[in-house]
Formats: structure tokens, sequence, C-alpha cells
């Protein structure tokens, strides 16, 4: 143990990682891994609540997403890299929590209302996807984190899960701490389609996509729907593909951009082209690296097993004193 305060962040292993993993949580990860005592872990319960109906893909996707992560910079040797479902406390806890948790909280939070009107092919009208919450509250109170590094559709769960230690704590005694969000400078990264990026939507750009299938997805983005002609004035803050270059360009090279597009002198399509080469050229150093992880599978895994380890180490003094305060040990 150290000193340092506590950051704990969660990844769903839907598959490899995109920009809005990178942008919405990822970077907030790198900036803040050496100041804070890190928790990185794969929720593939989480998955499990979305796909119960085809689990198979789930430890495959989970494998791939972990290979990203140190890829990207994250660090074994001061974080902490685990899989939810190595630490079995978690539902312990989560059972517990779900005591003391009023349903009406449930049924108002807002992304389990958006997922249900988006996702519309799968049946989420089950407890486990309803609990959603109560499962991410235990995720992070089974280590008593101070920090989440969250995306701005996050909120109002991290907001339950401070909810929910306010009641634990006034029914039990002073116990758990009310963590806080570290927002990324991007809280909601598009796709291709103008929704949030998501794979369930069909409108990632992954980073291990090349210049040619990066470029093709951006091609295929709305930009100014009034702008007909290149020499056309264009209206940078209703153009999805300007969005990419609020997060990749400085100030003074946002302006440059923005004024040649609204003085058309830059049409869509090379305006698109050139994000893409600038998106491209920013994950070669990742795709290097996650070409020697492949092919170094042993040390992947391993990092796997020392993060468990270490990890319910913790989760197991927390789920003592628990039952010790709510007077069942």
């Amino acid at each position: 143990m150290t000193d340092k305060k506590i950051m704990l962040t969660g990844f769903r292993p839907t598959g490899r990682l995109h920009l809005g993993h990178l942008h919405g949580n990822i970077m907030n990860m790198l900036k803040y891994q050496e100041q804070y005592e890190n928790y990185f872990f794969l929720v593939d319960w989480h998955a499990l609540s979305t796909e119960y109906q085809n689990p198979q893909n789930i430890k495959n996707n989970l494998i791939e997403c972990a290979i990203d992560l140190i890829a990207m910079g994250i660090d074994p040797e001061i974080t902490h890299l685990y899989r939810q479902s190595d630490i079995v406390e978690i539902p312990e806890l989560t059972l517990y929590l779900s005591m003391i948790t009023p349903l009406s909280w449930l049924e108002r939070c807002p992304t389990y209302k958006e997922q249900v009107k988006e996702l519309k092919a799968k049946d989420l009208s089950t407890l486990g996807f309803l609990s959603y919450p109560i499962l991410m509250a235990a995720d992070i109170l089974i280590i008593n984190a101070d920090f989440v590094p969250v995306g701005e559709d996050q909120l109002p769960h991290l907001e339950m899960t401070r909810e929910i230690v306010r009641r634990f704590n006034g029914f039990y005694g002073q116990y758990f701490k009310e963590p806080k969000e570290l927002l990324s400078k991007a809280t909601r990264v598009i796709g291709t389609d103008g929704k949030k990026m998501s794979k369930s939507y069909g409108n990632a750009i992954f980073l291990s996509d090349d210049f040619e299938t990066i470029k093709t997805k951006i091609r295929q983005m709305i930009t100014d729907p009034a702008r007909i002609h290149v020499s056309d004035p264009g209206h940078p803050d209703v153009c999805n593909v300007f969005s990419f270059y609020k997060l990749y360009y400085q100030n003074e090279d946002i302006t440059d951009v923005e004024n040649r597009c609204k003085n058309g002198k830059i049409g869509c399509i090379k305006c698109k082209d050139e994000i893409s080469k600038v998106i491209c050229d920013s994950l070669k150093d990742f795709q290097k690296k996650r070409k020697i992880l492949e092919n170094d599978m042993n040390y992947v895994y391993k990092v796997l097993e020392d993060g468990k380890n270490y990890v319910r180490s913790v989760s197991l003094k927390t789920i003592r004193e628990v039952r010790e305060k709510i007077g069942i040990d």
C-alpha cells in the first residue's frame, strides 16, 4: 500500500478499444498514472449484462482490451490491471449494497434509459442490467477509490455511487469515501454517425485501424449539410469532423482550420483526409507496441494474474470490514 490517493476506472471488454475510449478515459489514466495508486480493470460482468445471450466472445475481447491498454502506455509496474470477475468479493458487496438501494434510483438513471432505447435488438429487461449502477458502485467501493476518470455519460452512475455511500454510512457508520470524478478533456467523443462513439452502435474508429480504414470511416461522416461547393463558406460549429480537430489540434491550428473552412479554402473531403492522417500518425507507436505484445501473450496473462492477486488482498479486507459494519460477521 502507498499513501497516494486511489484512482480506479473500468473498461467494458467489447473488443478492441476506439478513439472514444482513448479521449474519454485513457488519456486521463495516462496523465494521472504516476500521481495516484491506480486500479484499472476489465468489466466482464458488466459486459455480460448486455451480452448474456452470446457471451462466448467476452473472454477474447477482454484480452484484446488488455493488450490495447498496455500498448497505449498503462504500466503494470505502477498500475494494478485486473479482470473484474477475478475479484469474487465484488458481487458480495453488490448484494449488500442492493439491500439499501431504492429501486427508483435505478429506474431514473439516464444511461439505463438511453441504452434500452438505443439497443432495441437486445432484451435488456433484466435485473442484471437494471442493477448495473450497483455493480459499478461495488467496483469502486471494494477498493474505496478516491477518484474515477469518467466520461460525461457516466456521471449519473458516479453520483448514484455517492448516494449509495451516503446511505450506507448513514445506516452503519462512516466507512466508504465518496469518489470524485476526473473528467476528460473530451467528455463525449462522437462516432462516424454523429452519436456517441460505441462499438455497439457500429460507429467506432478503433485504435488498431490502419490509415485506409480510418480514412474510409471519416469520409462517411456528415460535415456541413448546407455546404455544396468547395468555395462555399463552411460552418465548423455544425461539422462532426471538426470535433476531431478540437481533440488533436492546438488553439492556433484549430483557428487556422476554422478560418479555412469558413472562407471556403478547404473542401470537406480534403479536410476529412487531413484529420485522418493526423489520427493515424498519432497511433503509430501504439500499433507497433501492440504487435509486440501479441507475440508475448504470457506476459499479458501474467500482468492480469499479478493484478488479481494484489486486488484480492485489498478486497478481502474491505469485505471483512463491511460484514462487521452490517452485523453479519
